[in-house]
């Protein structure tokens, strides 16, 4: 069996398990790997999973290129962000690299976050930054401020391409 990535993009999560619990259902074990892949190619809309992969519109939405790009203009070759972006969609993606940076599943005082916060900034507004990882929700804070957490969730795929750049510099 090959070891080839074939992207799915569902539209209609819903339908999708509808379809493919219908499928399973009807059966008295569970199926082999490909009599799995024809199933979920099947729920999705397909033919068969060859069919699925022949498909070019079957791939994930792409990349916002050009936040993308606004994005990496305002960090420098070591990765370090020199200036506020003006529009909003970029503010929101340049947090992500800081999301990275503060600790999973630990809680932080406000001290603890402006040190990594300051650790990743050309510019000196560390608070601009912990204010807006709240506002946009990458991270919570308690009501008095004291207790700081970052929020678990999946970076954007734009965000995800930012981190990998920034990396790569």
């Amino acid at each position: 069996m090959s070891k080839d990535v074939t992207p799915l993009y569902v539209a209609d999560v819903s339908a999708f398990t509808k379809t493919l619990r219908a499928a399973l259902s009807d059966r008295d074990s569970l199926p082999g790997h490909a009599t799995m892949l024809t199933l979920v190619a099947k729920a999705a809309g397909f033919q068969n999973h060859q069919h699925l992969k022949a498909d070019t519109n079957a791939t994930a939405p792409t990349l916002d290129e050009l936040a993308l790009k606004r994005a990496l203009r305002v960090f420098d070759e070591n990765g370090r962000m020199n200036r506020w972006p003006k529009w909003t969609k970029v503010q929101g993606l340049c947090l992500w690299p800081f999301w990275a940076r503060l600790p999973a599943h630990q809680d932080l005082t406000e001290k603890q976050v402006n040190e990594v916060l300051k650790a990743g900034l050309g510019f000196d507004d560390h608070v601009l930054l912990r204010r807006s990882l709240i506002d946009h929700k990458l991270a919570t804070r308690t009501i008095d401020g004291r207790v700081y957490r970052r929020t678990e969730q999946r970076p954007t795929p734009e965000a995800l391409a930012l981190m990998k750049r920034l990396k790569e510099r």
